[in-house]
């Protein structure tokens, strides 16, 4: 006679009350039907069918405690990852004000370059007038014995106008002869003339020269003329005069 009693506990231990009290019913019910036909030999495969049933069900258990743990370490990893983007997003809004004062620091720097440059640019036309204003009254005598130039003009600051409405600023300008034809004296002064300084200076006698039909004698005046400007005027722009501020005066002297 069969132990459901026994059979009872051993399924509830795997399957639970509920499970095992139907389970017990089902085999009793099985070896009531079975008692006078199936052999011991079957009715261990049965139970060895019972027992792997079990084995699978606990298989299953362990899977699906598993998945649980496997669904858990998804659910941190997902948190880690939106922790993870809040600090980028955070570190974002940081860097794009961090962009901002940058921006400005870079435009208050642009303003303050501006303004230097227009003081600069000031100062520059100061001192290029001052140059002027110093020279000026001794340009006459100066032409007189560095070219021997008669019935020179006095020498004045100018501005060129021309036909189609453009017009030339010249630092000295004096009107004379030279063996009794029409020159025109054209001075540029710099404090330290460079290459571009030459060469806007070299277009403005072109022009002048078309502009006038007539000689024009160019010449600059400055502190100082870096050695590479001078060799360079001499290679390219050897009808262009280089005198030094102190050149000026000792010309100017000797026609005293």
């Amino acid at each position: 006679m069969q132990n459901t009693f026994k059979i009872y506990e051993n399924l509830r231990q795997t399957f639970g009350d509920e499970p095992a009290r139907v389970l017990t019913v089902t085999i009793g019910q099985v070896y009531e039907d079975l008692a006078n036909v199936v052999t011991k030999v079957e009715f261990n495969e049965l139970k060895e069918v019972v027992r792997e049933l079990a084995e699978a069900q606990k298989r299953t258990e362990l899977k699906v405690e598993e998945l649980a743990e496997a669904q858990k370490r998804t659910e941190l990893k997902v948190e880690e990852l939106a922790e993870a983007q809040k600090r980028t997003e955070l570190k974002v809004e940081e860097l794009a004000e961090a962009q901002k004062r940058t921006e400005e620091t870079v435009r208050q720097l642009v303003t303050g370059i501006d303004d230097v440059k227009k003081q600069l640019g000031g100062l520059s036309a100061d001192v290029g007038y001052g140059l002027e204003d110093r020279y000026l009254p001794l340009m006459k005598p100066f032409v007189l014995h560095q070219y021997g130039a008669q019935l020179p003009t006095t020498a004045q600051r100018k501005f060129i106008l021309y036909p189609n409405g453009k017009r030339d600023e010249v630092n000295f300008y004096l009107e004379g002869e030279l063996k009794g034809e029409k020159v025109y004296f054209i001075g540029e002064a710099k404090t330290k003339p460079g290459k571009k300084d030459v060469e806007q200076f070299n277009a403005v006698l072109k022009r002048l020269k078309v502009h006038f039909n007539a000689e024009v004698k160019g010449f600059m005046v400055g502190y100082l003329f870096p050695p590479e400007v001078e060799d360079y005027v001499k290679e390219e722009y050897p009808e262009i005069d280089l005198f030094k501020t102190y050149e000026i005066e000792e010309i100017a002297r000797k026609a005293s």
